[in-house]
């Protein structure tokens, strides 16, 4: 399977703006945006003016980096927010919400998205008392997500809980923090979601 094995800061200095990608350096004096706002390469600099597609395929970039999707993925969520009922861009978000890499970040469970995905992968998660090692796999409301009794004993588990318990979890997800228990309150609302994407540019993108 294809994927990005660069630099993720080079990420968020393209995009101009901390996409949080590799956990604590991103709040520390080491996050490359805070020493290099500018974008990378030899033109990085220089001051462009970017046309209507140009912010539009932006934000279409900025909302992959943020979720670790890859293009033909993001492509798939795309259709399938098309065909449901609603507005095309907030269910587009909802689907991505409903990674359970990110509900497994949204809980604390891991320091980023990143970690979290290698933390699914690697079979640390549960759904509904089954494991479950697939990232892109979408929960649905009601679906009850636990780390395996195995793992809660592991140092880095602990190490990742300890850090992340004054962490806020949002409204549509319910934690037990005691027992590393989680459940699908319901799914995402647009309000529910506090990362800095325009979704109707991407729609604007995807209707030419």
């Amino acid at each position: 399977m294809a994927r990005y094995t660069g630099s993720v800061c080079r990420m968020c200095r393209r995009e101009g703006l901390k996409l949080f990608l590799k956990g604590d350096r991103c709040y520390s004096d080491k996050c490359a945006i805070g020493r290099r706002s500018y974008a990378p390469g030899q033109h990085g600099q220089g001051r462009k003016k970017q046309s209507e597609y140009g912010l539009q395929l932006r934000e279409k970039q900025k909302a992959k980096r943020y979720y670790g999707v890859l293009e033909s993925q993001f492509a798939k969520y795309y259709e399938m927010a098309s065909k449901k009922h609603g507005v095309t861009g907030e269910n587009l978000l909802q689907i991505l919400e409903s990674r359970l890499d990110n509900v497994a970040y949204r809980l604390g469970f891991a320091l980023s998205r990143a970690e979290a995905r290698q933390l699914v992968t690697h079979g640390h998660f549960t759904v509904n008392g089954r494991r479950v090692n697939i990232p892109s796999f979408l929960v649905k409301e009601g679906d009850v997500i636990a780390v395996c009794e195995k793992s809660k004993s592991s140092a880095k588990m602990k190490a990742v809980l300890e850090n992340t318990a004054t962490k806020v979890i949002p409204k549509w997800l319910e934690l037990d923090r005691e027992n590393a228990v989680a459940k699908v309150v319901t799914l995402a609302a647009r309000e529910d979601i506090d990362l800095p994407i325009q979704e109707t540019l991407i729609v604007e993108l995807y209707s030419k």
